[in-house]
């Protein structure tokens, strides 16, 4: 399987999943105008992380002298493994839902900056408990910046005009989905051999901890996806004729390729893993806040009314984010 040594090119991949985690969400917005629930293209995404896991592990986790070949590895994990990487799917996949009903209501910029940043602050210091190869006062300062920078985005949103009680409940969404978020990535990393070169007996390499946890998103999507379908948090029921007569080849599409773009994300984040640690890799594809807030602010113009003054606070949050991810990488050096 291809197996990543480097410090540098690690950074490299984890800099590919934070534009990933931080732009998949701009499928949704593509197609939130067409009348096509946000459970519905959510769907599609499901259908996008089950093939992007399939098409790296044949490719990418199959080739190569060292590690296990995908399909090599699932035959040999233990029930532990699996379960543990199934698990993180279905507790991942409920808080994504919130994510999606969180940027429904209020946008990508407040979604995913609140939700994504209060996950990143809650996964590093969990991944640090068992990881704690890092720089503490470098990665506890890199997560204390990202937190200003949340706090600059609440701030921001605020000062929208007649949006206060919208964006009060999709706050509180967000803030829901990045707490039940921040405990996903634990589980997958609990499934993994982090020595890829010599993978341990039982457990999964990234590649067949991705399919895994995509296997987990896909089976608890007819749970959580289901519940939100016929009772939404936002807009109105769907039902599941609503998405074989509603759709279009095109809404169908554009919602694959959301699910392809994260999970491309997921799946750099781990094969970096092996060199970056989990602490690092996590907490620096988390810093997808901040290319979210970069579509939400300078693209999709989320904060066009909001009053004079505004921009400064958005500078400050962009400023905090960037310094916290630098401390982040800076951590394992």
């Amino acid at each position: 399987m291809f197996i990543i040594d480097s410090y540098p090119l690690a950074i490299a991949f984890l800099f590919v999943t934070m534009l990933c985690w931080g732009s998949w969400s701009n499928t949704q917005k593509l197609v939130s105008g067409s009348q096509w629930p946000a459970s519905l293209f959510y769907w599609d995404y499901i259908i996008g992380l089950v093939l992007c896991s399939l098409i790296l592990g044949l490719t990418l986790g199959s080739n190569g002298s060292d590690g296990r070949s995908f399909i090599d590895d699932l035959k040999q994990s233990s029930v532990e493994s699996l379960q543990s990487a199934f698990i993180g799917g279905v507790v991942f996949n409920l808080s994504n839902l919130l994510i999606v009903a969180a940027i429904d209501i209020a946008g990508i910029a407040v979604g995913i900056a609140i939700g994504v940043g209060i996950a990143l602050v809650q996964g590093v210091i969990l991944n640090y408990m068992v990881d704690s190869s890092a720089n503490p006062l470098l990665i506890f300062g890199g997560v204390a910046l990202v937190v200003a920078g949340i706090v600059l985005s609440y701030i921001a949103n605020r000062k929208l005009p007649n949006q206060k009680s919208a964006s009060m409940k999709g706050i509180l969404v967000a803030a829901l989905s990045g707490i039940v978020m921040g405990f996903f990535y634990r589980f997958v990393a609990d499934s993994i051999s982090f020595d890829f070169h010599n993978l341990e007996v039982g457990k999964l390499s990234p590649y067949s901890a991705v399919f895994i946890f995509s296997i987990g998103c896909f089976v608890s999507n007819f749970v959580w996806n289901s519940y939100f379908m016929y009772f939404p948090i936002n807009g109105e029921k769907a039902t599941y004729l609503d998405y074989f007569t509603k759709g279009n080849i095109k809404i169908h599409t554009v919602g694959i390729l959301g699910g392809l773009i994260w999970n491309v994300g997921m799946s750099f984040s781990l094969i970096a893993s092996g060199t970056a640690g989990p602490t690092v890799s996590y907490g620096l594809g988390q810093g997808a806040t901040m290319i979210a807030m970069a579509w939400g602010v300078f693209i999709w113009k989320e904060f066009k009314a909001a009053p004079q003054g505004t921009n400064k606070l958005i500078t400050a949050m962009f400023l905090s984010f960037l310094s916290g991810i630098g401390l982040i990488i800076l951590a394992k050096l």
